[in-house]
């Protein structure tokens, strides 16, 4: 039986903190419009009080998490157990995006590891925390953290990312305003 949490508890972060990847869910206010689900990993992820909690948003192939976010501020991110007792985790929330233009993004920022190519935080405020029983989740074991993102920034240049955000950040998949700063 799932259980609601009132706040995340000091077990809970400790069992988010040890998971090595998460999803992010948004979408967009047109019902025709494109439901994403994003991947995230890295050490991107912060839990920044009781009910709050921030990613570090990387440059991918799209922004649609910004786009939704910036359209109508729901989300929802999810966690689950590969090793252990199976467990999935979610946080159904409003979040709103910090730019590095923001007044927020220094105090928000020293919280996260340098990574290159990070273009914004997602930052949430929960309103409902949930755990479901994940048994239908299998079990995997951790190997290591990808490094093709970093090896694709310096490819790249990191002076060069600004260029290809608006090339290809600029819009969602559905036509909404997406990472459009730099």
């Amino acid at each position: 039986m799932g259980k609601v949490y009132a706040e995340i508890t000091p077990e809970l972060a400790a069992w988010v903190k040890a998971q090595r990847l998460f999803f992010v869910a948004t979408a967009p206010l047109d019902r025709n419009g494109h439901v994403n689900c994003s991947p995230k990993g890295l050490d991107t992820l912060r839990i920044t009080g009781p009910r709050s909690l921030a990613y570090l948003d990387l440059t991918g192939s799209g922004s649609e998490t910004i786009a939704h976010v910036r359209e109508n501020g729901r989300i929802v991110l999810m966690f689950c157990a590969y090793d252990g007792p199976p467990k999935i985790v979610r946080f159904h929330g409003t979040a709103e995006v910090v730019s590095p233009e923001a007044s927020d993004w220094q105090v928000l920022i020293r919280q996260f590891p340098p990574l290159p190519s990070a273009r914004a935080i997602v930052s949430i405020q929960v309103t409902r925390i949930s755990d479901s029983c994940g048994y239908g989740v299998p079990k995997f074991n951790y190997v290591e953290d990808r490094d093709a993102l970093i090896r694709w920034v310096h490819k790249k240049g990191e002076e060069n990312l600004p260029d290809y955000r608006r090339k290809n950040n600029a819009r969602s998949i559905d036509g909404l305003p997406g990472a459009d700063f730099d």
